[in-house]
């Protein structure tokens, strides 16, 4: 994909492309900033699951704080909210109501206008965002806490990356629709893993050691438990994050380049 953009587009071209893609994105969010109010209010099982956790027996066994537990759950909404898919929604909508088309026949592949439609509605998130966790610090005041600025940086940067991770690999499974019409149906069977070992719902150091290290081989963790550790201030081997991130990231990235090659060729047979 990557080559086909250079090869369609001149390099002083791609920052103007990319402007006009967010932009005109942004826009579309905004005409839609009440449904977008509410996918933020969905994302608050981090919240709640704090409200859970707080003064339980579990923490001291796993020797964790009730301040280390507090600045987790907050940071894991906060990465929550910036990690969101719902490509393999929009992707099957496009697919059966005919709009992919026409988006085959632009020069621009359509990879890019369902990423830059995901990074548009994050930017429409971050007042959402601000005003929810004015709210949550209003009523846990002792919960407040501002990262220093290497953590933020990291956070963000990481955030970022685990988002476009995640990204690839909800775009990889949206590829079946080529074969299956519903493959939408796919990402609940993603969402079971991802609440349970992402560690939205406990701390991965509340696990067993061997399920843990499990686990560990799955992509989950890195798309919230560690980011929210880095931005919560936990000290974390940070490269080690980084490094397991991108390399999930490139056979990601081979695994939906192939199935986009397949997909758009079945998909062409079944058109002639």
């Amino acid at each position: 994909m990557i080559k086909y953009f250079r090869k369609k587009f001149p390099l002083r071209n791609i920052f103007q492309i990319a402007y006009t893609l967010l932009s005109t994105q942004y826009a579309l969010m905004v005409e839609y900033r009440a449904e977008i109010v509410l996918w933020a209010v969905s994302g608050i099982l981090p919240l709640i699951m704090l409200s859970i956790w707080s003064g339980s027996q579990a923490l001291v066994i796993a020797g964790i704080t009730t301040e280390e537990i507090t600045r987790y759950f907050i940071s894991a909404f906060v990465v929550r909210q910036f990690t969101a898919v719902w490509v393999m929604v929009t992707f099957e909508e496009d697919y059966v109501e005919g709009k992919l088309s026409p988006y085959l026949l632009q020069p621009l592949t359509p990879f890019w206008r369902y990423l830059s439609s995901h990074l548009a509605e994050q930017i429409t998130r971050i007042p959402i965002v601000i005003i929810m966790l004015i709210f949550v610090f209003s009523l846990l005041p002792k919960a407040f806490f501002i990262p220093n600025l290497s953590d933020l940086a990291l956070g963000i940067l990481i955030i970022f990356i685990a988002f476009l991770v995640r990204f690839l690999l909800h775009w990889t499974f949206a590829m079946l629709c080529f074969w299956n019409e519903r493959s939408a149906a796919f990402e609940r069977v993603l969402l079971i893993p991802y609440i349970f070992l992402s560690g939205m719902v406990a701390p991965l150091d509340t696990f067993p050691e061997q399920i843990k290290s499990i686990v560990m081989l799955t992509p989950f963790p890195y798309f919230l438990y560690f980011p929210a550790r880095i931005l919560s201030g936990s000290n974390i081997d940070v490269f080690n994050v980084f490094l397991t991130l991108i390399v999930w990231g490139f056979i990601l990235f081979l695994c939906s380049l192939i199935a986009w090659r397949r997909g758009i060729k079945h998909y062409s047979a079944m058109g002639a």
